[in-house]
């Protein structure tokens, strides 16, 4: 049972992530993406690092920890992060939420075809839900003369990229403390990022609007530091259920909230996909009931 203090935190978390899609895409107005991840990523895994550490984490990686921290940062830092943005680009910001959430999905059927993970009914109705939705949203971009369907490809590649980072972590001997994991993997995939960017994109100008410096505040200290915080101080003690529906409110915040930000208003099939997803990653990550003696 959660006490109020874990619930109120969730619910900040909750809508900390959810509001993060459509303040990214306010950025992306202003800034490109390479250069977005790469400003955003360095200073909150800078100052996250230092929160840390005045804690007493041991943040210093030692010998093969840091073989751990790069096998693990190339899908789950690296990949989701610069792939998941080129998609919130070519999408509104809430129908990117809920293709990025089709994550959970993804690593259950991964771990089903290749490491024998048991597949079960309410896997194959996650499955049927999740190919319904993305094929909802596909045909609407095609179907719209201003539609990017590339934008549906980039953020599955995304989901699929931390499906299998989830996978790797789950079956990796960390040794390493989780808060200082997940430093290193942000520091070590700006550092990528930043190259990315000086290859493939012009230098900003950061002649910023105020709602852009905003933006990048909410990225830097909400997104990248005080919800990873409150993510650390829940996970260990956090009900598979309770962080199921977590998850699940994410893209719905996401897809509501956008209208207030950046003024998107969704369709019909948003309405509808955001239900589908929603109700797949409640069929992989809630819990099965018990049958009553």
């Amino acid at each position: 049972m959660l006490t109020r203090k874990q619930l109120l935190a969730l619910v900040a978390l909750t809508l900390m992530w959810g509001i993060n899609w459509p303040m990214m895409k306010l950025s992306l107005r202003e800034l490109s993406p390479l250069y977005f991840r790469a400003i955003t990523m360095t200073l909150g895994a800078s100052w996250l690092y230092l929160f840390f550490r005045a804690r007493g984490v041991r943040m210093l990686p030692q010998g093969t920890e840091w073989r751990t921290v790069v096998l693990l940062g190339l899908p789950n830092m690296l990949g989701w992060h610069t792939i998941s943005i080129f998609g919130v680009k070519e999408l509104s910001s809430g129908r990117a939420a809920i293709l990025g959430f089709t994550m959970p999905i993804w690593t259950v059927l991964i771990g089903a075809l290749f490491f024998g993970e048991k597949l079960t009914r309410r896997v194959a109705w996650a499955t049927c839900a999740v190919a319904l939705a993305i094929g909802l949203l596909m045909a609407h971009e095609v179907q719209n003369l201003s539609g990017k369907p590339l934008g549906v490809l980039w953020m599955e590649l995304a989901a699929l990229s931390w499906a299998i980072g989830t996978l790797m972590m789950r079956r990796m001997h960390i040794t390493l403390p989780t808060e200082a994991l997940a430093v290193w993997m942000m520091l070590l995939a700006s550092v990528c990022l930043w190259v990315l960017a000086l290859l493939a994109e012009p230098l900003p100008s950061f002649a910023f609007s105020p709602a852009m410096w905003g933006s990048l505040v909410y990225g830097v200290l909400i997104n990248y530091g005080f919800a990873q915080i409150i993510w650390f101080s829940l996970a260990r003690n956090l009900p598979p259920a309770t962080s199921a529906m977590s998850v699940m409110a994410i893209p719905l915040i996401g897809t509501l909230s956008a209208t207030v930000i950046v003024g998107e208003w969704p369709h019909w099939q948003d309405y509808v996909a955001v239900v589908l997803v929603m109700s797949a990653i409640a069929a992989v990550l809630l819990p099965a009931r018990k049958p009553s003696a």
